[in-house]
């Protein structure tokens, strides 16, 4: 008599691999994965490929994204240092025998392939700061706030002798939410901000004198004096160095409320909005989907931000608290520069629109960051060893 043996359902054999995943969270992270996958549609399908191999980047991403949430917190409190150690001596090895590309020394080469071993420390740094102030939980003093300050500014001060200020900017991001979740007095935080908008205001009132040609700033490169004084005054080179803000500035404007249509977009089809399937997707999305697309994306990326910040809340670790708040929130600067780079509002820096921009290494990171999430979420109710 023949034994028949009945496979279970797929569904039953995935069950838990998910089982336990914050189901608001999860179904905020798949409308914005429909909305990249469908701008990336409507502004890039003209570009050989590029729709197909972002739809490819989503999947990868995903499956990073549950493979890596069913590590518990625990194991990733272990892998904390390693993780930190080994991106450390990853950027020393690019100062030193790094690949240069494009004018910056930001590859390194590995025989089999060439990574960035900055992208690495943007999930390594909150780690290690999450990990060190669990330690210290319950006796933090100044000193061990001082500790994490030079945790933070070994691998920012590596990454910006590359140089590559946008990805360091981003690595400080994630170190600071982490030190500003651990208790850090607002004594200590208002000072720097105060700083900051004053040195905005004066920089603004400066310009015509710090932007002349021949002006050296010293404390910055060329290229980097010269995207802030194109964000201060666009028109100095329309056709040269200003063309980008410009044409970002047109196509976003000329979108209006409805936008001009899916895959109608004459700016963005016209090949006039630069790198319209990566930094400056944002334009392109404006153009095709209009203001109401725009407040549709930024209400999706509102729920997700939300999701996430409960899901720090409600850890029962403070190890989990602080690497879910620092990951989500690291997120939400991602979205913030992007769309502020695009608006005119920040000068131009190579950062994804996170879920939209097309990107394979990005989109890896993103799902290595859910995942994380996701792991705090899930084994919330787990007691740490």
């Amino acid at each position: 008599m023949a034994v028949v043996i009945q496979k279970p359902p797929l569904w039953t054999r995935l069950a838990p691999w998910v089982r336990g995943f914050d189901g608001p969270f999860l179904l905020s992270v798949a409308l914005l994965a429909l909305l990249g996958q469908l701008v990336m549609l409507s502004v890039a399908f003209d570009i050989e490929g590029r729709v197909q191999d972002h739809l490819r980047n989503l999947l990868i991403g995903a499956v990073v994204m549950v493979v890596v949430a069913q590590v518990p917190p625990q194991r990733l409190q272990a892998l904390a240092v390693p993780a930190y150690v080994v991106g450390v001596l990853l950027l020393v090895a690019v100062e030193l025998v790094g690949v240069t590309r494009k004018g910056a020394q930001r590859w390194l080469d590995l025989g089999v392939m060439t990574i960035q071993p900055s992208e690495l420390m943007k999930i390594a740094m909150p780690l290690m700061l999450a990990w060190w102030f669990q330690r210290r939980e319950g006796r933090l003093r100044a000193l061990d706030f001082a500790v994490a300050a030079a945790l933070l500014a070994l691998p920012v001060g590596l990454i910006m002798l590359q140089p590559d200020l946008g990805t360091a900017l981003l690595v400080l991001a994630s170190g600071l939410f982490v030190i500003y979740f651990a208790g850090l007095s607002w004594m200590l935080i208002v000072p720097p901000l105060l700083l900051g908008a004053l040195g905005a205001g004066v920089l603004v009132v400066m310009e015509p004198q710090w932007c002349a040609p021949g002006v050296d700033w010293v404390v910055l490169h060329e290229y980097q004096r010269q995207r802030v004084c194109t964000l201060l005054d666009p028109t100095r080179d329309p056709l040269g160095k200003g063309f980008h803000i410009l044409q970002g500035l047109i196509a976003i404007g000329s979108g209006g409320v409805w936008g001009k249509g899916f895959m109608q977009g004459t700016q963005t089809h016209l090949d006039f909005v630069p790198e319209r399937s990566t930094d400056f997707i944002f334009a392109a999305l404006a153009e095709e989907f209009g203001l109401v697309g725009v407040l549709v994306l930024l209400t999706a990326y509102g729920v997700f931000i939300w999701r996430g910040l409960v899901l720090a809340m409600e850890a029962s670790t403070l190890f989990g608290r602080l690497l879910a708040g620092a990951l989500i929130l690291v997120q939400f600067v991602y979205a913030f520069v992007n769309i502020g780079m695009v608006s005119g509002l920040l000068p131009v820096v190579g950062v994804p629109l996170p879920f939209v921009s097309y990107g394979g290494t990005a989109m890896v990171a993103l799902g290595a960051s859910l995942g994380l999430m996701l792991s705090v979420g899930r084994y919330k109710r787990l007691v740490p060893t």
